[in-house]
């Protein structure tokens, strides 16, 4: 199948030039650009196949989706399992602020190493 794609042109002065428009930013968010980064510092070889494939941006978006969900997922089960609650928010909001975070700390280290330890195949071709 042979697709040809036309170009359009305007003019600008005596000049044609070609109406070009970029392709759509990928939407990566911190766990897609801590994968990047990942990749970029630790697995050259993965991350410039995966680059050179166009396949990158699709990976860190599914990567950054999945870690998200993980993350949100999590921190919802850990407050539930150790009791930080909306009560305890509108009773001592230190507290409540002290164990949240303790909680996001700890999350962010579980999903950092389930998402960034990749040492298992991913396909570039």
């Amino acid at each position: 199948m042979n697709t040809v794609n036309t170009i359009t042109y305007h003019r600008e002065g005596d000049y044609l030039l070609p109406d070009l428009i970029p392709p759509a930013s990928p939407r990566i968010g911190v766990w897609g650009i801590r994968c990047r980064e990942h990749l970029r510092k630790h697995h050259d070889g993965l991350y410039t196949g995966l680059l050179l494939s166009g396949k990158l941006n699709a990976h860190l978006e599914e990567i950054d989706r999945s870690a998200s969900e993980m993350f949100d997922l999590l921190i919802q089960q850990y407050a539930e399992r150790e009791g930080v609650t909306e009560e305890l928010k509108a009773l001592d909001q230190i507290e409540w602020v002290r164990r949240m975070n303790s909680i996001r700390e700890r999350v962010e280290r579980v999903v950092a190493s389930e998402f960034l330890d990749l040492d298992n195949d991913i396909d570039i071709e």
